[in-house]
């Protein structure tokens, strides 16, 4: 369209260092805390609990009660992914007014303060201090895990926004599977060492103060929202590498013409905007799916999934980093093969394979008295299900959330998209512990089913995004929706429509 209009022909994106160096340091500064604070508590839950229980029984003169317990545990878990909705709650906000890099500066705030609250735990003698900090820490998260991909997605160039909106997730990864060695009992996981594990998550916010100011921000909020041009272009030319970005900066100025009238969207007015509903509903669907097939479940308790499988005491701390390993093996994988398979099909894979997973680790948790060699399979469930999670569930929703909506309407529903990531991961966290305790091995086939059900609502409904522009995306959806598709800068709609004549959609190419 750009080349019919006269326009100059865009270049295929490339990497460049400025683009490589702002993608790591604000995974690893943020997108990398977020990996690490799920699985940090995993290996050392046991001499947590027992300063739960000490603290409780100085303090009152009589044991804790194991309910109680219980339930100050879920709390320890729980309240990390509570945080991360209000986190996500604060992300239109934010972005809006700070920026994308300026709110990823200000969310280290939310990492510092708990990281100290975490050193000083237990020698305060407060099991509270660490519920609180989880709560804190939860906030950094739940900011980071959407305004990380919103960053890197207007970032990148366009055949090269699914592999860098994959790099989040693989430093998500990378947090877990460092979590879990530094949580090997000979290095950090041990009745000594277990409040300095928790406040390591600090070390990679000082990282990322200290550098990511050095990097450009968004060039796209640089122009649409801040109307800055000159800084835009500067920054567009330092990420491209090269002068001549006068293609993309004419792809950005159609965007914000066409947004004038829109201006920026509220969560209720994203709701109510017909023309986005089934965007809407899909990228709910995708972040409600991914959290509630159980793969916090596999990540907070993995320890005692092992244990009930059989694994030795001693090696269970090992199982758990291999797992952790194969983790980030296959979300790298998914970051070169994203754009070659595109994104539906990894979702329907990776939903179909963890659906399987959950299904055949349900019998062999059921098979494990009575066949010696069950627990191995166990084992190799969790493998599988870890696989299918990491090439689609786990990585591709925020891709898709950032391609399924632009500037005015990208920050409301990555606050939407956020809510219903962290509530379903908060739910699972506060429920899970209850339900192993009550179906046992059977809460999997739970999993199973929302795993199926999420796969068949691809399916029917999320088209494939790769390549693709804004206009695309919205013709594609504007059959379900039952609007019409308007081309251009005004006059009347190409047709008309029985079911709305009032809501044609006015939309341009970017």
């Amino acid at each position: 369209m750009a080349e019919e209009l006269g326009k100059p022909k865009a270049r295929r994106g490339r990497l460049t260092v400025v683009l490589v160096l702002a993608t790591l340091i604000s995974a690893f500064g943020s997108s990398f805390q977020y990996g690490y604070n799920v699985a940090v508590v995993n290996s050392p839950s046991t001499f947590m609990q027992q300063f739960y229980n000490t603290t409780y029984l100085e303090r009152y003169g009589r044991p804790m009660e194991k309910n109680l317990l219980t339930l100050l545990w879920s709390l320890s878990v729980s309240m990390y992914p509570l945080g991360g909705f209000f986190g996500s709650l604060m992300v239109a906000p934010l972005v809006n007014k700070l920026g994308r890099k300026g709110t990823l500066l200000f969310n280290n705030i939310f990492s510092i303060i708990p990281a100290v609250m975490f050193g000083v735990s237990e020698i305060s003698k407060s099991y509270e201090i660490i519920i609180v900090a989880r709560f804190i820490v939860g906030i950094c998260a739940g900011l980071s895990s959407n305004v990380v991909p919103m960053y890197l997605g207007e970032l990148a160039p366009k055949n090269l926004r699914g592999a860098l909106g994959i790099i989040p997730q693989l430093f998500i990864t990378i947090g877990i599977l460092s979590a879990q060695v530094l949580g090997i009992r000979n290095i950090l996981g041990n009745s000594t060492d277990w409040t300095l594990l928790l406040a390591i998550t600090g070390i990679p916010a000082v990282v990322e103060l200290l550098l990511l100011p050095f990097f450009p921000e968004s060039p796209r909020y640089m122009l649409i929202q801040r109307g800055d041009e000159k800084t835009a272009k500067k920054a567009l030319q330092r990420l491209r590498g090269q002068e001549d970005v006068d293609a993309e900066l004419s792809e950005m100025r159609l965007e914000d013409q066409s947004e004038k009238a829109e201006s920026h969207l509220s969560v209720l007015g994203l709701l109510s905007q017909r023309s986005l509903r089934w965007q809407l509903v899909s990228v709910i669907v995708m972040n409600m799916g991914q959290q509630l097939s159980g793969v916090n479940a596999i990540y907070y308790y993995a320890d005692s999934i092992y244990s009930n499988a059989g694994v030795k005491q001693n090696d269970i701390q090992y199982v758990t980093v291999g797992t952790g390993a194969v983790n980030v093996f296959m979300t790298i994988a998914a970051v070169f093969i994203v754009e070659a398979l595109g994104r539906r099909l990894l979702l329907l894979c990776g939903f179909g394979i963890c659906c399987l997973a959950c299904v055949l680790l349900t019998v062999a948790l059921n098979l494990q008295e009575s066949v010696t060699w069950m627990p191995y399979i166990s084992i190799i469930c969790v493998i599988i299900y870890i696989i299918g999670h990491a090439i689609g569930p786990s990585s591709i929703p925020y891709v898709v959330t950032t391609e399924m909506f632009r500037q005015s309407a990208r920050p409301a529903a990555f606050m939407v998209a956020g809510s219903a990531h962290w509530l379903s991961n908060f739910t699972v966290g506060l429920v899970f512990p209850f339900l192993e305790s009550g179906l046992g091995s059977y809460s999997f086939i739970i999993f199973s089913f929302i795993c199926l059900v999420t796969l068949i609502y691809i399916w029917l409904v999320v088209p494939e995004t790769k390549n693709t522009t804004f206009l695309e995306i919205c013709q594609m959806f504007a059959k379900r929706n039952k609007v019409v598709i308007q081309l251009g800068d005004g006059g009347l709609p190409l047709k008309e429509s029985k079911e709305s004549l009032e809501e044609a959609v006015k939309v341009t190419a970017f």
